[in-house]
């Protein structure tokens, strides 16, 4: 009896401290997640977006016919899976899970560029993933760096506006060189 009593003692003790340790590992999860929701969005948009710019940037290194959008294609896909890299480590370290691949209206331009190829395709990239979505993104960016919260999200957000800014400027540059002449 008295070894029961023992055992049961130290089955309820065990499972006590299992779960203070689990109540002591979820405490940690939400303190680390404590970025604002303004925070959060903006770290999913930014992933989603900067996804999209790596899927559609491999894809005009294939599909397009102009060497402006091969280039312009190729560096996309560098420097947004860079930029990339970076905000999953901030991300982890904040406790906020990223979408593991982009949004929907993304996965539909992505899939229109797919069949396209050429000069066709040429002109929708350049309209669409060159300079709709880097001025979107430059917006996203500066109004982060601006009224964001949490210091280290604030600080990617404007370590990254300059080189958005300078895609953005390329994207223009792209766009006016393969639309047709009126």
């Amino acid at each position: 009896m008295k070894a029961m009593f023992n055992h049961a003692l130290c089955t309820t003790a065990a499972l006590f401290a299992a779960s203070m340790i689990a109540g002591a590992a979820m405490a940690a999860d939400s303190a680390k997640s404590s970025v604002s929701g303004r925070d959060k969005q903006f770290m999913i948009k930014a992933a989603e977006d900067g996804m999209a710019e790596v899927m559609t940037g491999k894809l005009a290194q294939s599909n397009g016919a102009s060497g402006e959008v091969k280039k312009f294609g190729e560096r996309m896909a560098q420097d947004h899976s860079k930029a990339g890299d970076e905000l999953k480590a901030i991300a982890l370290q904040k406790g906020v899970t990223l979408p593991a691949d982009t949004d929907r209206t993304h996965k539909r331009l992505a899939k229109q560029l797919q069949n396209l190829q050429g000069d066709k395709f040429d002109r929708v990239y350049a309209r669409e993933s060159g300079v709709k979505d880097h001025r979107s993104a430059v917006a996203l960016y500066t109004r982060e760096a601006q009224k964001g919260t949490d210091p280290d999200v604030k600080a990617f957000a404007a370590k990254t506006l300059p080189t958005l800014k300078e895609h953005l400027q390329m994207a223009e540059s792209m766009h006016d060189a393969v639309m047709p002449r009126q």
